[in-house]
């Protein structure tokens, strides 16, 4: 199983430098940036704790590649990713989000289904590593 999530999520994993490179994007287009993490996978659970605050008015991406890999040594079982904001719509909108880190091993999700009145049949995920308690997950 290999979670897709995030604007490249078809591509090999990113290195640090092309991570650079995005970031720098996102920053070029004054785009705030901010880093996120979870232990919870599941494609509709959209709010990951936040790594920090936001981080606003910066130049170059190495205070961003700093506080990634300061979240990667806190959660090395984690999915980790980084989000740029575009506030020129006049509310949060998010123009970039991209994992930089996950699980070695992710178990994948079961689908679930479930009979209702008029034999209408409804799906739904289940992800494997919610079997375990948040901070069990991943082996960390």
């Amino acid at each position: 199983m290999y979670l897709r999530q995030g604007t490249f999520s078809h591509l090999p994993e990113l290195t640090d430098t092309e991570i650079a490179a995005q970031v720098r994007y996102a920053l070029l287009n004054n785009w705030p940036v901010s880093v996120e993490y979870t232990d919870d996978p599941h494609p509709r659970n959209v709010y990951w704790d936040m790594w920090g605050l936001p981080l606003f008015d910066l130049d170059e991406p190495e205070g961003v590649l700093a506080e990634i890999n300061a979240c990667r040594a806190t959660f090395p079982h984690h999915y980790i990713r980084v989000n740029a904001y575009d506030s020129s719509y006049g509310r949060q909108t998010t123009a970039l989000s991209f994992l930089v880190q996950r699980p070695a091993d992710e178990p994948g999700f079961r689908l679930t289904r479930t009979e209702s009145d008029d034999r209408r049949q409804r799906y739904g995920f289940h992800a494997y590593a919610t079997d375990a308690c948040a901070g069990e997950r991943y082996g960390g």
